[in-house]
């Protein structure tokens, strides 16, 4: 292994409040920022940029989008001014060929998938970060592919990170309420898989499941997911840096490879 090679993860993001907020995930989230090894660059596959194709922000500075409601004006006042790295994103392009992937200079930027962590986890905000999008129209192969690509940018310094929940379910979602029963049992059978070699991997269809589909009635927080275990080589520990399910249906749990 490279003496350069970073981590991957998947952060589980919650409630964009939690960019405000002191708590053992925003906690969490700034103590990886000093333990980790300092990344060279970014790379964010956020849930919140779900579009049609593949796309990769290429802008100089990107602009902070608070893509929410009715939360605090502080909130929405926040901003996360880290630069963009263009050349990365031409790295990026080339390394997924023949995947067309679009250069975007304008029209994304950071969205709370990504900002909203970033400023626990460096909040100084001097690494250059990009976003890549998710293609909706393509299955759970097609992102873990694109995850075991990306993966030799981890030998060049790159943090790569999912950012979503392995349960999202907002209608189903309770203040205070106790973990729903099928909220449990899904995010046990992700834990399970996560080291699995089985071909294909057991969680291509875990939205399939019964507790897939109420842990997850759209699949845009889940599959984050694939890009960080698309970067695992078989052999390297994972772990799970903060778990917890918030009010019934939403997991927190993070899951770090390497």
């Amino acid at each position: 292994m490279s003496l350069l090679r970073i981590p991957a993860l998947f952060v589980g993001h919650g409630s964009p409040m939690n960019a405000l907020e002191d708590n053992r995930y925003s906690r969490t989230w700034f103590e990886l920022g000093k333990k980790l090894p300092r990344p060279r660059a970014i790379l964010v596959i956020s849930a919140h940029w779900y579009t049609d194709g593949t796309a990769v922000t290429a802008m100089i500075q990107p602009r902070t989008i608070h893509d929410f409601g009715a939360f605090p004006q502080a909130l929405h006042e926040m901003q996360y001014p880290a630069k963009g790295f263009p050349e990365l994103a031409v790295l990026v392009q080339d390394i997924l060929e023949p995947i067309e992937v679009e250069t975007d200079f304008e029209q994304w930027g950071l969205d709370h998938g990504s900002w909203g962590i970033l400023a626990k986890m460096y909040p100084d905000a001097d690494i250059p970060v990009i976003q890549l999008s998710m293609d909706r129209n393509q299955p759970a192969s097609f992102h873990y592919e694109i995850g075991k690509k990306l993966a030799v940018l981890r030998d060049e310094g790159i943090l790569i990170m999912g950012s979503g929940n392995v349960v999202h379910n907002l209608p189903a979602e309770k203040l205070g309420a106790e973990p729903y029963s099928w909220s449990l049992s899904f995010e046990q059978f992700v834990r399970e898989s996560l080291t699995s070699l089985e071909e294909p991997h057991p969680l291509f269809h875990a939205l399939d499941r019964e507790d897939g589909k109420l842990s997850n009635p759209t699949p845009e927080h889940f599959l984050p997911l694939f890009y960080v275990m698309g970067t695992w080589d078989k052999k390297e520990p994972i772990s799970t840096p903060v778990e917890g399910i918030e009010d019934g249906s939403l997991s927190m749990l993070s899951i770090q490879v390497g």
